[in-house]
């Protein structure tokens, strides 16, 4: 049991949210190392973003004359939800006093009212690229969070829970079989976090061309420490989906107790899984083109029929069981 009135419990998960956030731009600078090496171009050092970051933060901060209160304060709300989503996902143990909180739905709201923060903020200036991508953003998001929701019901179907410890704790006890309503929230669960990060097929976070841009369109009027924090918020989001999807789908060697024993094993489990899950994302993005936007829509749609034969399949094939 975890005793909610612990301090010690308390430091472990500020010390765990920390680590996450340390390791959000190790992560994205890994995937680009990899997808350097694959398209035969000379790496950047894995250490790259955090200098990124810090360049950003030595930088002033420019603002246009009509920027408003919400342009300033949108970098502070949009990192401090995606800091705040990030430590109710477990990363390294189980069962810590903020599990209480660590329900899916809550995750999925957190990074709802980020992206909120984020369109208004693109459309406060008054561009017309702001205004673009901002547009784009909410269309993205109006298909790819009921796949989302649906892959939760679905996972909250099969645990009879929608918390996150309970989920993964009910993964562990799982037997390693195959089973369809499982398959098909993994499948569309990637698409929707490939959607919901700007990745290859649906944006390319490595363009600046404005016909075809999302995510970075609507931060284009942002710079010093204001940029860095919109960057950390987008390398953390990225991060932390890769988390879940190991958490939810294969969560072989996360400790259950803090342990000296139990820590070691889930710190080498997590880097395995998050190097070849970044080695997948860099295969993917390499090996595929991004899409028309108009096509967009088709792969969120099929993201919420593949979390919808999910949820049809556990009904039909389990439920009765």
């Amino acid at each position: 049991m975890v005793d909610f009135l612990n301090p010690a419990d308390w430091v472990f998960v500020w010390l765990q949210t920390l680590l996450f956030v340390l390791l959000a731009p190790l992560f994205s600078g890994w995937i680009k190392w990899l997808k350097c090496l694959l398209q035969n171009r000379r790496p950047p050092s894995l250490l790259q973003p955090y200098r990124d970051l810090l360049r950003l933060v030595r930088k002033d901060v420019l603002l246009a004359d009509n920027a408003s209160v919400l342009f300033r304060g949108a970098p502070y709300i949009i990192c401090g939800c995606t800091v705040l989503a990030a430590s109710v996902v477990p990363l390294l143990v189980l069962h810590q006093p903020i599990s209480a909180m660590a329900d899916v739905i809550v995750l999925v709201g957190l990074f709802a009212l980020a992206r909120f923060f984020l369109a208004l903020a693109g459309m406060d200036v008054g561009t017309a690229f702001g205004g673009m991508g901002s547009s784009r953003e909410m269309t993205v998001s109006a298909l790819a969070e009921p796949a989302m929701l649906m892959v939760v019901f679905t996972l909250s179907m099969v645990a009879s829970s929608t918390n996150l410890s309970t989920l993964v704790e009910h993964g562990l006890q799982q037997q390693s079989v195959l089973r369809p309503s499982i398959l098909f929230a993994l499948i569309a669960l990637i698409m929707v976090a490939i959607a919901e990060n700007a990745r290859i097929p649906v944006d390319n976070p490595a363009t600046h061309l404005e016909l075809t841009m999302i995510h970075e369109a609507m931060i284009l009027e942002y710079s010093g420490r204001h940029l860095a924090m919109m960057e950390l918020a987008s390398q953390l989001k990225l991060t932390t989906y890769a988390v879940l999807i190991i958490d939810l789908f294969f969560p072989w060697g996360i400790a259950q107790s803090a342990s000296a024993a139990g820590l070691g094993m889930a710190v080498v489990a997590i880097a395995v899984k998050l190097s070849l899950l970044g080695l997948l994302l860099a295969l993917g993005e390499t090996a595929v083109a991004k899409m028309r936007l108009f096509k967009a829509p088709t792969f969120l749609a099929m993201s919420f029929a593949l979390a919808m034969i999910g949820m049809l399949s556990f009904v039909i094939l389990e439920s009765s069981k």
